[in-house]
Order: structure tokens, then C-alpha cells, then sequence
């Protein structure tokens, strides 16, 4: 029943349809803007001549990505080390009191330490996986089927993986009908009362991991399986004839031709899971002992509007992150170097 005075069901719906329709049209307007100054920029570069040409030309074409880069990258990253500096507003100067308070706090060093655990686990046990199954599968028939099955989850979105595990987890008191498979699963194995697994710690971090295995598995499998397939067919000749196969084949001469492409999967894996926020915030919010850096940095600047301490915590997954992209990158050049 409407409430006396409120605007009717249909002028709401028609009102809502038309805010949607003003904002897609404000962004065709943008859009068509942007391409419009982008033909023309390309039109005044291509009847340049003379010494204009050249400078214009690199103007034309690294101009838009340097402006990207200095509004998408750089000036956020100089803001946030700001606000690090400064108090829960930003109106006053506190010094490294942010990361002091990062360091000896006790939920955030539990934070940090859950974070740790993460990158002890998730990348080595995916890149495993990966790794056992490119060797499985590549000896199958139909295996582009498999690795198509298994690469599968990496189309899904963080958030979706989460929502699907979240019905897999789902517990209901005793004597109710469990509808989570794992609940299933351990009723079926004589388990006639199973926990509640998000409640249950440490178990539910090493549940919430078990998402991110789930989507980085296909990942690792496709490229290391490409990187198995690139070694060269006289090496592994070569190899039985000096009397190696099975494991001794795998742990001397497949390994170390793919060691370069094993831990650039590795940091790969590293840097998604140092970033992994989506799967926290939609299964436990981060409570019940499963935080982790990234979700605490949105918690600190968007929960408790603390700007000085979420930024705090982006320049320390910043920081975090940096070395292994750079070793990613250092890695590939070298690879580059030898082909």
C-alpha cells in the first residue's frame, strides 16, 4: 500500500527510467567529445610538415597516454601519500603516526600476518595445481576441452566466484536440511552436525583461499602448459637417451626450462593476492579473523571515513607490490633477451 504523499509506482518508474537515460546519454556525450578532439588532434597531426611533423606526431600519440598515466596513476598515488601523512581528515600534519599505528596495532598486525598467509598459500598451491594439471592434461585427448573447463573461472568475476562458494559453504543448524555442498559432503561422511564454516577459524581463511585457487588454477595451467609445450623436442630426446624419464625428467629437465615462466606465474598470482578484496568483502566482510590489507584499507577510508589510515595501508600494499612487478618485468626482458 503507498504511503499518503509519496509520488506513485509509475512516476517513480518513469522517473527512474529517465535518470538512467540522462546519464547514458551524458556519457555518449563524453564519449563522442573525446573521439571528436581525437580525430581532430589526428587530422592537424597528419598535415603537419616540415620540422612540426615529428614533435607533433610524438605529441599526438604519447600525449593522451602520459595525461592518462598522470591522472589514473600518478596524481592518486602522490594524494594518497599526502593523506598517509595527515590525520583522519587530512587538515593536519601526523608524520609516520599512520604507519606506526600499522605496525603496532594488534588487529592490523593480525591483519598483516593473515595477509602473509595469503601469499604463502594461494600462489604456491595454484601455481601447483596449475603446474600437476598441464602435466595431466597435455597427455589427454580432447585436452583443449579440459583446459577450456578449467580455465573456465577465470571469466568469472571475483565477486561471482564468491557468491558461488558462498552457497557451497552454507550451513544451517542441526537437523535442517544442509543445501551447502561442503555441508553435504560432510554429512554424508558421518559428520551429523557440520560448523558453520565462515565462523570457524581458522578454517575460514583457508576457505576463502580455496575461491582464489579455484580462478588462478586455469590461469597457471594455460601458461604453463604453453611454456611445457615450447620446450624444445631434442632436449627431452636427448634426456631419455641419457637414461631420465618420469619424475627425474620433470625435476631436470622440465623445471628448469620453465623455471622463467613458473615464477612470473608465481608473482603473477602474488600481486592478485595481495590485491584480493572481493572475496572477503562478500563472504565475511572481513570479520570473523579473515581480514586481509586490501579489505582494511577500504574499511579505514570508506567504513570509518579515516583517510589518513586507509591511505596508510594503500601506500604499504603499494609498496608490498612493487618488487614483484618489477621482478615480473625484469624477468620478461630476460626471457625476451634470449629468444
Amino acid at each position: 500500500m503507498p504511503v499518503p504523499g509519496s509520488p506513485p509506482p509509475v512516476a517513480l518508474a518513469t522517473g527512474a527510467w529517465g535518470d538512467a537515460a540522462l546519464k547514458f546519454g551524458n556519457t555518449l556525450g563524453a564519449v563522442a567529445g573525446f573521439l571528436g578532439i581525437l580525430l581532430v588532434v589526428f587530422f592537424v597531426a597528419g598535415r603537419a610538415r616540415g620540422r612540426l611533423a615529428r614533435p607533433l606526431a610524438v605529441l599526438v600519440f604519447l600525449g593522451p597516454a602520459v595525461l592518462l598515466l598522470l591522472v589514473g596513476l600518478v596524481v592518486p598515488l602522490v594524494r594518497t601519500v599526502y593523506l598517509s601523512l595527515h590525520n583522519d581528515d587530512g587538515s593536519r600534519f601526523v608524520g609516520e603516526d599512520n604507519f606506526h599505528w600499522a605496525f603496532t596495532s594488534d588487529d592490523v598486525r593480525h591483519v598483516l600476518l593473515n595477509t602473509l598467509l595469503w601469499l604463502a598459500v594461494v600462489p604456491l598451491v595454484a601455481t601447483g595445481l596449475g603446474l600437476l594439471l598441464a602435466l595431466m592434461v597435455d597427455r589427454m585427448r580432447g585436452q583443449s576441452v579440459y583446459k577450456s573447463l578449467i580455465f573456465m573461472p577465470m571469466a568469472i568475476s571475483l565477486v561471482g566466484a564468491s557468491i558461488i562458494f558462498k552457497f557451497v559453504y552454507e550451513s544451517r543448524g542441526p537437523g535442517q536440511h544442509q543445501i551447502g555442498l561442503l555441508s553435504q559432503v560432510a554429512v554424508a561422511l558421518g559428520w551429523d552436525d557440520p560448523p558453520n564454516w565462515m565462523l570457524s577459524q581458522p578454517l575460514n581463511t583457508f576457505l576463502l583461499m580455496a575461491v582464489m585457487v579455484w580462478v588462478q588454477t586455469g590461469f597457471a595451467l594455460v601458461v604453463l602448459s604453453a611454456a611445457i609445450k615450447a620446450i624444445p623436442s631434442e632436449v627431452v630426446e636427448a634426456a631419455r637417451l641419457d637414461g631420465a624419464s618420469g619424475a627425474r625428467l620433470f625435476w631436470y629437465v622440465t623445471v628448469p626450462m620453465i623455471r622463467t615462466t613458473v615464477m612470473v606465474v608465481l608473482t603473477t598470482v602474488m600481486i592478485i593476492t595481495l590485491k584480493c578484496f572481493d572475496i572477503v568483502r562478500t563472504m565475511t566482510g572481513g570479520n570473523f579473523g579473515t581480514q586481509v590489507l586490501a579489505n582494511e584499507m577500504y574499511s579505514q577510508s570508506f567504513s570509518q571515513f579515516n583517510d589518513g589510515r586507509g591511505s596508510a595501508l594503500a601506500v604499504l600494499l603499494f609498496l608490498a607490490v612493487l618488487p614483484l612487478v618489477a621482478y615480473n618485468i625484469v624477468q620478461l626482458r630476460k626471457e625476451r633477451e634470449v629468444r
